[in-house]
């Protein structure tokens, strides 16, 4: 039962921490655009002017 004393405000801390980290990123505008980033993941940026996968011919 004594590892509780440490266990306990350690779960409260972390708990703390995962909270204060989350308002921050709504505060900081990390969701503002949430479909943009979502398509700009499905771009072929690598893909040559071309349009053909390189090493292909």
């Amino acid at each position: 039962m004594n590892v509780l004393v440490f266990l306990l405000p350690l779960a409260l801390a972390l708990g703390a921490t995962g909270l204060a980290a989350f308002l921050w990123s709504l505060r900081s505008g990390q969701y503002d655009d949430p479909e943009g980033d979502a398509l700009r993941a499905l771009q072929d940026d690598d893909l040559p002017p071309d349009g053909r996968p390189r090493g292909s011919r």
